[in-house]
């Protein structure tokens, strides 16, 4: 079995840091944040093994891993798996653009 390493797309580096920000803005506190954080690298470091432990899409080798109220849109390649975009699943589907 190969081993896969974790890739973070600009794009989701970009949302996860605005969504960690707005929860310290929002709160006044680092708390949730940080425990978004520590869920989300869980979760996504749990990939490495099991790759398709998301939910399928409608785009070829791209699934969702779900997390709270938030998707991780991810693409299992030989070597890696690439984190394209964080959605938050209350804003409007019609704006998500996953690539």
């Amino acid at each position: 079995m190969a081993h896969r390493t974790i890739v973070w797309s600009h794009k989701a580096k970009i949302k996860r840091y605005e969504i960690l920000k707005y929860y310290i803005d929002r709160n006044k506190s680092k708390t949730y944040s940080v425990k978004l954080n520590e869920r989300i690298n869980k979760e996504i470091r749990l990939l490495v093994d099991f790759p398709n432990k998301g939910v399928k899409t409608e785009l070829e080798n791209i699934r969702g891993l779900i997390i709270e109220h938030f998707i991780i849109f991810y693409e299992i390649t030989e070597k890696q798996i690439i984190i394209h975009h964080i959605w938050d699943t209350r804003q409007n589907p019609d704006i998500l653009k996953i690539k």
